[in-house]
Formats: structure tokens, sequence, C-alpha cells
């Protein structure tokens, strides 16, 4: 039963980020829309009203939009004009799913509590503007602010089921209120030095609004600190090749080294916390 429950999640997860990645490059298409406003010899941007290649626009089958497996079967070429479809569509696909995945294993169904399906629920649904903003992120290097706030609201919602289920496990203890501060302080206060320093050079002002949000969802300082590592290290080891050709390096966009560091953290917590 709890293989059909993870494989289930990573179906939904799947098919969930498919979705997030065609409404963020209609978002994108949107914002242009709206600049296009302002200059009224520009011609405007028509959104389809399904699914399309990007290159010669023609709509898609429903075959040809099966998360992955489209992607896979088509080995990342559109069907009728032959060009190159982005690894962002497979890569929201597989990543979302494998979050999901991830994520369901925190939770045994046999030995599950009644507060661990709404910490479950919540931080499912958390992941989802976290990845969208990895996405947009990694596209257009911006964070939409709307769904920063969004992400910060279901993470405090988070911390208070988190802090619920420990009151009525081992009753309350002062650590309940410092440790979301401590892991505030060190996640986000980073981010926000780095971005008050460098003027916006080095980090934007949405990764430490970002940084906020999963620091609360953490909720401890040591996750907090963990996190802060494991993102600045897969940044690092992705720009690796930066180092052969610096004049052809791509800019690093945080955001989705900050939501994938915190997705790993928060599935193997307690893995974690049993090597301390």
């Amino acid at each position: 039963m709890q293989a059909v429950f993870l494989i289930f999640l990573f179906v939904l997860g799947a098919c969930l980020g498919s979705f997030l990645c065609c409404q963020a490059r209609r978002l994108h298409l949107r914002e242009k829309e709206r600049g296009n406003r302002a200059h009224p010899k520009a011609k405007r941007t028509k959104l389809p009203s399904r699914s399309v290649c990007l290159h010669c626009k023609k709509p898609l089958k429903w075959y040809d939009n099966l998360p992955i497996i489209s992607w896979l079967a088509l080995r990342g070429h559109c069907r009728y004009c032959h060009q190159k479809i982005g690894l962002a569509e497979f890569l929201s696909e597989l990543g979302t799913g494998a979050a999901f995945l991830a994520l369901g294993t925190t939770v045994n169904l046999d030995t599950a509590s009644p507060l661990d399906w709404p910490i479950l629920l919540t931080t499912l649904l958390l992941t989802l503007p976290l990845i969208f903003c990895a996405i947009y992120d990694g596209l257009y290097g911006e964070l939409p602010t709307a769904f920063l706030f969004l992400a910060l609201a279901l993470a405090l919602l988070l911390l208070a089921f988190k802090t619920a289920s420990t009151i009525i496990t081992t009753g309350f203890a002062p650590e309940l209120i410092w440790q979301p501060v401590l892991a505030v302080l060190i996640l986000a206060g980073t981010y926000l030095a780095l971005y008050l320093v460098s003027k916006g050079k080095w980090v934007g002002d949405g990764d430490w609004l970002l940084a906020l949000a999963l620091a609360v969802a953490l909720g401890q300082a040591w996750l907090a600190l963990l996190t802060l590592f494991l993102a600045n290290f897969l940044a690092c080891l992705f720009s690796l090749k930066s180092f052969q050709n610096p004049k052809k390096a791509p800019k690093i966009h945080l955001g989705p080294f900050l939501i994938t560091a915190f997705v790993i953290v928060l599935t193997f917590a307690n893995f974690f916390q049993s090597m301390l």
C-alpha cells in the first residue's frame, strides 16, 4: 500500500510539474503583454488557449502532453517541426514528481498520526509555489513576488502544524520559539545581508524572501544551516564549467538550488538528525 501511495504522489507531482511549467511560460508572456501596452506600436502577444509547440505554434495532441513519457518518446523534439523541446518541461515534470515522491516517504501509512496528514498536505502545497518559482527563476532569472508571499503563508501554516504536533507529543518547550527565529536569521539573514552589502549584485531581492519562506518551513536552525550549505554547494557544482571559460559562464540563479536543497533536507531531516 505504501508503494501505491508513493507511485500516486510521483504521478501527481509529474502532472502538476507540467502544469506549473506551462503556467510559468504563460505568466512570462503576460508580463511581456503588459510591457507592450506601454508601446502602442508594439505587437501584442497572443496567448495560446492550449498547449502548443513554442517553435511551430502547432497545437499539441493529448498524447504529446503526457508528463515525462511524451518527452522521452519524442526524444525531446516536436512531433511536427522536429525542433528541440527545452529541458525545462522535462525537468519540471521529473523534478516535481521526485519531490512529491521524496516528501511522501516522510509519512508511513501504518504508523502516521492524525497530524501527520495535514503536515504532509501543507508541505506538498508549499512545494507547488516553490517549484513554480524555481522554474520561473531558471527560465527568466526572476522570482515572482506573489508566489513568494504565497509560499511564506503556507510555510507559516506548516510551522503551526509542526508546532502543534510537537506540543501534543512532547509538550511545550522554549526551543519551539527560538529555533524558527534562529533559522530565519541563518538562512534569510544571510541572503538579506548579501543583498544589502552588494546592492543586489550578488543576490536578488527575491532570494532572501524565498529563503525566509524556506527557513520558516524548516523551523530549526540546523536544518536552515544545512540548507544554506547544500544550496551553495549545488550552485558551485553547477558553475564548475565556468572556470574553463569564464566569458561564457551562465549567470547563476539561486532559486532552483535553494528549493532543491530545501526538499532534500526536509526529506532526510530525520536521517540527518540521527547522524548528529
